[in-house]
Parts: C-alpha cells; structure tokens; sequence
C-alpha cells in the first residue's frame, strides 16, 4: 500500500510505465508456460465456470490455458467490455468460436452470458500480496466485488513482478499470480 503522502495517481502512473518497459520485448507464446504451471498447481472443481481474457499487444497469451481447461470439460468465459463506471460482463467461450470487436481493441465471445468462479485476469504489474496493477480503467477493480466467491487470478510475465505494487482501498487483491516460471497463492482456493 502507498504511504498517505505519496499521490496514488503518479504512483500508479510511473509504475504503469515501469511495467510496460519491463514488459517490452517478452514474448505472449510463454503463455504455454504460464498454462503448465496452472496446471500443475492449481486443481479446479469439476463444474468451474472459468473466466480469462483474451490477449491485446504484449499481453502474456492464456489461451492454451483456455484450451485445455475447455477440453477438461469447464466452461470458459471471456469478458464483454461494459460502458465506463459498470462491471464486466461474461460470455461462454469455446475454441473456434466467432468474436465480436469491441472498444479499446477487446473481442467478446457471442455465447450466452454465465457468472464465473474463478477468474484469469490481466495485468501490467503485480507483488506477491496480491496487488494488481491493470490499465486504469477500473473494469476488474469494479466487477470483482460483484463476485465474492469468485477467485481472482493474476496473468503476467515474471518480469512484471514489483516489490510493491501502488494501491487504493479500491484496488481488488488477487488470489493467485500465474506466470510462465511459478503459480503464486496468495490465499488458499
């Protein structure tokens, strides 16, 4: 958490930046790696409902990790962008399924709308107490305490680690980090 007399916002800001330089470079196909390691770490219950994202840019790329939890029979859901101020929503996802285009170069999925259980999420910065730094933009900070018996899992590089990532009394806590070197609990799922 920021000391009181540091402005969150410049805090927020400059680590941002860190992150993406840091970021710069790392190649999404580690996603691969990133799916092992959640799979060897993390059971899910048989009937999940799994939320993720789907990649923009440089973003680490979860979706062999999609893929193989789809296979494993849960359903997968992928987030529709709500106008600014609202939560997201979910819709059903399976490989090979059309997808709409969306504002901020986001696709959606034209499945039906589900509630998930547990939630891969994106980021630019994370630290092992769970604090997620994302683009500003509020959506997770502002769907998650809509799900409070959803698990929230961070997705990032390793390299996207800070000591301490700057944060609010808004700013949602992860329960887990996954990366392409080690699945971080930060509580037990």
């Amino acid at each position: 958490m920021v000391a009181p007399h540091v402005d969150l916002v410049a805090a927020k800001r400059a680590a941002r930046a860190a992150a993406l330089q840091a970021r710069a470079g790392a190649d999404p196909a580690l996603g691969q790696a990133l799916a092992a390691q959640v799979l060897a770490r993390l059971s899910l219950p048989a009937n999940a409902v799994v939320a993720g994202f789907w990649p923009m840019g440089a973003e680490i790329d979860i979706r062999p990790l999609l893929t193989e939890l789809h296979a494993r029979g849960h359903v997968i859901a992928l987030p529709e962008t709500p106008p600014r101020g609202q939560p997201l929503r979910f819709r059903r996802w399976h490989p090979g399924m059309a997808m709409v285009a969306e504002r901020f170069g986001t696709e959606r999925p034209t499945g039906e709308a589900v509630q998930p259980d547990i939630l891969f999420v994106p980021l630019l910065a994370f630290d092992r107490a769970g604090r997620r730094l994302g683009y500003g933009g509020g959506f997770y900070d502002r769907t998650l305490p809509g799900l409070p018996q959803a698990k929230a899992i961070g997705c990032g590089y390793a390299c996207q680690e800070l000591d301490e990532v700057p944060a609010g009394a808004y700013d949602a806590r992860l329960a887990a980090i996954a990366t392409e070197r080690e699945f971080i609990f930060v509580e037990s799922f």
